[in-house]
């Protein structure tokens, strides 16, 4: 019998994260980590489940969005989706009503009707093993180096912008005792605390483990290269979204002038499509490509910036600063490794300790590294406990902030 879409639902589910500052950074001071959350329910019983992250407000528009695409999913076969992804995938995102208005006004794969697709997006759950394991030629020799010894992550659970000092040297410390040695830091609100910032992290430590700076899309060109400059005393690997993530220019101008402290611009995770990407690399606006599960519509698109990204031997190192990121994009690092790159130089996965005993298949990380997952599916789906508590507005969680 062949499975057939039933059902859509999707839910608005957002977690008070803003409270204790976690997500915190020089853009996004008091982020609720959230997600559109869509379940779809077949004739057959199987249920598929995917997201959308969103930072809380506008959440409800994301939820719209998605309601707005069911009738395109609604009535499927699984073999009406298998028989022709391609064209499946450009239904959602091509259909000639559906076209959303981006936020910089221009009508393309861009915005909404990009940003949604990766919340139903639920081909992974049903996909049966035999055929997708027989598309793919798994070198054992790769795979075996997966499944015993996972994937390196770097972590920015421990330097939020908002968190005081005294939690960055204990949430250093114990970061450090669990094998963590590749650390991320937050900066970009004001220079000379980022500096004194910095210096402590890097104290903490010490000079052989690898440190990151993030600033959020926060600078203009000029600033970027003044500010990061000023930041080299503690070698940076990397300055993350030095500045608009539209301006691929810009960021060709930031690359080319920190290269001689050693220093490289990654960004990705505000890229909406497979476009950007391409001329971000076609300028070498970029030395670290951070793809994002939820802000590429789909893991078609994901694949195809991953492609790229080989061809111009940039490493990947995704984004996954978010509810339900790190369970996705952990399926996306494996195959990049296994499947295309056969490479770990420069690469690595990031890693935030929020929120992730609300998922039935959690990420699990092991001295610093994701471990292979093992349930079947796209590890996306939440307990329904949780879901409910945390739906807004009128969750459990939601009633107690409101009555406040």
């Amino acid at each position: 019998m062949l499975q057939k879409i039933t059902h859509l639902t999707v839910r608005d589910v957002r977690f008070p994260t803003s409270l204790e500052q976690h997500g915190s950074d020089a853009m996004h001071m008091d982020p609720d980590y959230s997600a559109a959350y869509v379940v779809l329910d077949t004739d057959s019983g199987l249920k598929g489940f995917g997201l959308t992250f969103t930072l809380g407000k506008g959440t409800e528009i994301v939820v719209r969005a998605v309601q707005a695409l069911a009738g395109l999913v609604v009535g499927k076969s699984l073999h009406d989706i298998v028989s022709n992804f391609r064209g499946f995938y450009r239904l959602l995102t091509s259909d000639g009503q559906m076209r959303w208005v981006s936020w910089d006004g221009s009508e393309t794969h861009k915005g909404f009707s990009i940003f949604n697709l990766s919340a139903p997006w639920w081909l992974l759950d049903f996909f049966p093993s035999e055929d997708l394991f027989n598309c793919i030629d798994f070198s054992h020799l790769l795979e075996d180096l997966m499944m015993n010894q996972g994937y390196p992550a770097y972590t920015t659970s421990c330097a939020w912008l908002g968190y005081s000092d005294q939690q960055l040297k204990q949430l250093c410390t114990d970061a450090l005792q669990h094998g963590w040695t590749r650390f991320k830091v937050k900066v970009g609100a004001d220079l000379e605390d980022d500096i004194r910032r910095c210096r402590l992290i890097r104290q903490m430590i010490g000079p052989s483990n690898t440190l990151m700076i993030d600033a959020n899309q926060r600078w203009d060109v000029a600033e970027a290269i003044s500010w990061v400059t000023r930041l080299a005393e503690v070698k940076p690997l990397w300055i993350e979204e030095p500045t608009s993530p539209d301006d691929i220019l810009g960021h060709a101008a930031i690359s080319k002038a920190l290269a001689p402290l050693g220093i490289g611009v990654a960004s990705g995770e505000q890229c909406h499509n497979r476009v950007m990407f391409k001329q971000f690399l076609q300028a070498s606006a970029l030395q670290f490509v951070q793809i994002d599960s939820c802000r590429l519509g789909s893991v078609n698109e994901n694949l195809a910036v991953l492609l790229m990204a080989h061809k111009f031997k940039v490493p990947v190192c995704p984004h996954a600063g978010g509810v339900g990121l790190c369970e996705l994009v952990q399926h996306l690092i494996l195959f990049d490794y296994i499947c295309v790159s056969a490479d770990l130089s420069g690469r690595m996965c990031e890693y935030v300790d929020h929120l992730h005993e609300h998922f039935t298949s959690p990420a699990v990380i092991q001295n610093a590294h994701y471990l292979t997952p093992k349930d079947p599916g796209y590890s996306c789906e939440m307990l329904e406990s949780s879901v409910k508590r945390h739906e807004y507005p009128e969750g459990d969680v939601w009633k107690l902030q409101i009555n406040k």
